[in-house]
C-alpha cells in the first residue's frame, strides 16, 4: 500500500491515509498490509515556481516504488492511495503519457504498461479539479486506461479542491465522512 499526503501534512500518511489504512486492515482481515507513506514535501506553498518540483518528487518517489515493489515482489497486490495533493500525485503516477504542455525531460516517464497488473486498485480523495489545477498552471490529471477501471475517486459535497464548492471544511472530511471506509471497501474488493 502506497499513500501520499495531503498538502501541510507532516511526514507519514497523513490523518486521512491513517483512516484510510485503518479501514482497510478491518476489511482484510488476516491478509498482510504493509504502508509505505510516499516520500514528498506535500508542500501549501503554490505560489513558489519551485512547487511542481515537489509534486515531481512524489510522482518519483511513488512509481519508483511501485516498479521496485513489482519486480521484487511480483505475486504482491499494490494499492495506491492519496488526498488532495497526494492525490494529484498518486493520479498523475497512474498516466499513461506525460502531460501536453510538460517538457517530458522534466518529469518521471510514466510506468510501464506492464506494471499496472500489480496494482489493485487506486483510491483518491479530493482529488484536485481541472479548474483547481488550472488555476494554478499544472496540468490536468488523467488516469491511464490501465488503471481507470480499479481507480475510485472520492469528492465530499461541497469540496473546492475537487468538485469546486465552497465549504472548506469538506475537504477535511474524508475521514469522518465515511468516504474512507468507501475507498477502503473499494480496495479490498479488487485485492
Amino acid at each position: 500500500m502506497w499513500f501520499a499526503r495531503g498538502t501541510g501534512e507532516p511526514p507519514g500518511i497523513g490523518g486521512i491515509g491513517g483512516s484510510f489504512v485503518a479501514a482497510l486492515r478491518s476489511d482484510i482481515g488476516a491478509k498482510s498490509l504493509a504502508v509505505y507513506a510516499v516520500d514528498y514535501p506535500a508542500s501549501s506553498d503554490f505560489s513558489s515556481s519551485d512547487f511542481p518540483r515537489t509534486v515531481i518528487d512524489g510522482i518519483r518517489d511513488a512509481s519508483s516504488h511501485i516498479e521496485s515493489m513489482a519486480a521484487k515482489c511480483p505475486a504482491t497486490r499494490e494499492v495506491l492511495g492519496g488526498y488532495s495533493q497526494g492525490a494529484a500525485v498518486a493520479g498523475y503516477v497512474t498516466s499513461a503519457s506525460v502531460p501536453q504542455r510538460v517538457p517530458a525531460a522534466a518529469v518521471p516517464k510514466p510506468m510501464a504498461p506492464d506494471i499496472a497488473d500489480h496494482v489493485a486498485a487506486v483510491t483518491l480523495f479530493g482529488t484536485p479539479s481541472e479548474q483547481f489545477l488550472q488555476h494554478y498552471g499544472a496540468p490536468p490529471i488523467t488516469i491511464g486506461p490501465l488503471y481507470q477501471p480499479r481507480t475510485i475517486e472520492l469528492c465530499a459535497s461541497g469540496d473546492p479542491v475537487c468538485s469546486g464548492g465552497n465549504d472548506a471544511a469538506a475537504h477535511a472530511l474524508y475521514a469522518v465522512n465515511g468516504m474512507t471506509g468507501q475507498g477502503a471497501d473499494f480496495a479490498a474488493h479488487h485485492l
